[in-house]
C-alpha cells in the first residue's frame, strides 16, 4: 500500500477549496500552513531513576475565528507532519461546525503501552509547563487524543492552574465529570455521525434498518454500533473489525453482545455466530452504511472501484484517500467527511467551555438536543454546496469551511 504525508493530503485539500472559491495567492498561502508551530524537549524521571528526554509539538493552525482547538497524543510514531496535518483538520472541523474557534493539535513521541501511570503523569505535567505560556481560554485549548484520556485531561489542567495560580477549568476540555467535564461527551463523536448518517438517509433515501459494517471496534466504533440502532430504530450489523481480525454474520449481531464480547476478550474474534473474514474484505461487502473508525489511508485507488456501501460515515481521521474520494463519488457513495461525520467531539467541547465559562451545567438531554442541532444544519449547509458547486461531498465541505476562516482572515486585515 502507497504511503501517504498527511499534512500533503490535507494542503491539497485546501488547494482544491481555494481553486473553488478563486481565493487569491496570499490568502492560499496563509491557509496552507499553519500560524505558529512550537517543537521542544523536555526531561521526565522513569520509575527505574533513569532520567529520558522526550521530543514534543504544540501547532496551532488558525486562529481568525477563535481560540485554536485540539487534542493532544502520545504516540511512538508521532511526527510533525502528522501533528501538522491533524491541526489543519481541527481547523476545517471547527469552521464546518460554524464554532468560534480555530484549530490546533499537539503530541508527545512516547510509547504510552510502556509506562506505567506515574509516568504518564510525569510526560502530561511535563508537556504543560513546555507550552503553557501558550495555552488558556482564550488561545489554546487541548483535548484528549489517541493514547491520552480524561485523566490526562485532569492532571495537564491542573498543572496548568498551579503555574498561573488561576481556577481555569475551560482551559482543557474532556475532562472528568468531578472537575469540570460535560455530561454527553464520552459518546458525541459517534452520536454526531449517526446524526448525520440519518439525515443523509433521508436525502438519499436510504433505509437506516438495512445493512452495516464498521471497520474498528474501539470507542467509537463501539459507540456507533450501540447508537445507530437506539438513535435509527435498527440496523443490521453484518460485520465489524478490530486490529486482531474481522468477522462477519449475514444474519446480523447484536451491537449490545458483541460490545459485551470485545470487552470482556479484548477483540471481536471468536463472536458466537460469526465466521471470521480477512480485515480489508470487510469494506467491499454489501452494505447500506459503512463506518470507518480505525485507520487511516484505508479506503484507497486500490480498493475504492470494489467498495459497495452507499453511505459512508467517516468516524476516523483521514481514512480516504483523495483520488478514492473521486472514485466513490463517480461510483455514486455518498460520504459523510470526517471533518463532519466526527466533529461531534469538538462540539461537545466546545459546550464544555462555555459551561465552565459561567460554572453552569446542562443534563445530558439538553447536550444531545444541541449537539443534533448543529450536527444537522452543518450537514445540510455541506449538502448545499455539493449541489452549488457540483463538487463531491469532502471538497463541498472544505470549500464551506475554507471560506468561513478566510472571509475571517479577510475582515482581520491579514490579507
Amino acid at each position: 500500500m502507497e504511503s501517504y504525508n498527511s499534512f500533503k493530503v490535507a494542503q491539497k485539500q485546501v488547494i482544491d477549496a481555494a481553486k473553488i472559491l478563486n481565493l487569491d495567492n496570499a490568502t492560499k498561502e496563509l491557509l496552507l500552513w499553519p500560524q505558529r508551530e512550537f517543537t521542544f524537549t523536555y526531561p521526565v524521571r522513569l520509575d527505574s531513576g533513569e532520567m529520558r528526554i522526550f521530543h514534543a509539538y504544540r501547532i496551532q493552525y488558525n486562529y481568525a475565528r477563535g481560540p485554536a482547538k485540539g487534542g493532544i497524543r502520545f504516540h511512538p510514531d508521532e511526527t510533525v507532519d502528522t501533528v501538522r496535518a491533524l491541526a489543519s483538520w481541527m481547523t476545517w472541523k471547527t469552521a464546518v461546525l460554524d464554532l468560534p474557534l480555530g484549530g490546533s493539535k499537539g503530541g508527545v513521541v512516547c510509547d504510552p503501552k510502556r509506562m506505567s501511570e506515574r509516568e504518564l503523569e510525569g510526560i502530561a505535567r511535563g508537556y504543560i509547563r513546555g507550552v503553557a505560556e501558550l495555552l488558556g481560554v482564550d488561545k489554546d485549548i487541548p483535548a484528549p487524543d489517541v493514547y491520552t484520556n480524561p485523566q490526562t485531561m485532569a492532571w495537564m489542567m491542573d498543572e496548568y492552574e498551579t503555574i498561573t495560580h488561576r481556577h481555569q477549568p475551560g482551559v482543557m476540555t474532556d475532562k472528568p465529570l468531578q472537575v469540570g467535564g460535560t455530561e454527553g461527551r464520552r459518546d458525541a463523536v459517534a452520536r454526531g455521525g449517526v446524526f448525520t448518517v440519518r439525515e443523509a438517509c433521508k436525502v438519499l433515501g436510504v433505509d437506516p434498518h438495512g445493512r452495516i459494517a464498521i471497520q474498528g471496534f474501539g470507542n467509537v466504533g463501539q459507540r456507533a454500533a450501540l447508537l445507530h440502532r437506539e438513535l435509527l430504530g435498527g440496523g443490521k450489523i453484518i460485520a465489524v473489525s478490530d486490529s486482531g481480525g474481522a468477522i462477519y454474520s449475514d444474519d446480523g449481531m447484536d451491537p449490545r453482545e458483541l460490545v459485551t464480547h470485545k470487552l470482556k476478550s479484548g477483540s471481536v474474534k471468536g463472536f458466537p455466530g460469526a465466521k471470521e473474514i480477512r480485515q480489508d474484505a470487510l469494506l467491499e461487502l454489501d452494505v447500506d452504511i459503512l463506518y470507518p473508525s480505525a485507520l487511516e489511508n484505508a479506503i484507497t485507488k486500490f480498493n475504492a472501484s470494489k467498495i459497495k456501501a452507499r453511505i459512508i460515515c467517516e468516524l476516523a481521521n483521514g481514512p480516504t484517500t483523495p483520488e478514492a474520494d473521486i472514485i466513490l463519488f463517480n461510483n455514486g457513495t455518498h460520504v459523510i467527511p470526517d471533518i463532519l461525520a466526527s466533529a461531534g467531539g469538538v462540539t461537545v467541547s466546545y459546550f464544555e467551555m462555555v459551561q465552565d465559562a459561567y460554572r453552569f451545567f446542562w443534563d445530558e438531554g439538553i447536550v444531545h438536543e444541541r449537539l443534533d442541532k448543529k450536527m444537522t444544519k452543518a450537514y445540510h449547509t455541506v449538502q448545499e454546496a455539493i449541489r452549488e458547486k457540483k463538487v463531491h461531498p469532502r471538497l463541498a465541505a472544505m470549500v464551506v469551511s475554507v471560506a468561513r476562516v478566510a472571509e475571517a482572515c479577510k475582515l482581520r486585515g491579514w490579507v
